[in-house]
């Protein structure tokens, strides 16, 4: 079975330039614009907000 168009792999990055990437998944019809996430970040040892790149 195909994956839907509607919720594409994305993938998120540290915006604590450390180079931690997270993927996961977003419903792009509710949610049009870059997707930011705070997360936990184990090179920097802690929760910072990580962004959709494209």
């Amino acid at each position: 079975m195909a994956r839907s168009t509607a919720r594409p792999v994305v993938r998120l990055k540290s915006t604590a330039g450390t180079g931690v990437t997270y993927v996961t998944r977003k419903n792009r019809h509710s949610d049009p614009d870059r997707l930011v996430l705070r997360k936990y970040d184990p090179v920097a040892g802690a929760h910072v907000e990580f962004r959709e790149e494209r």
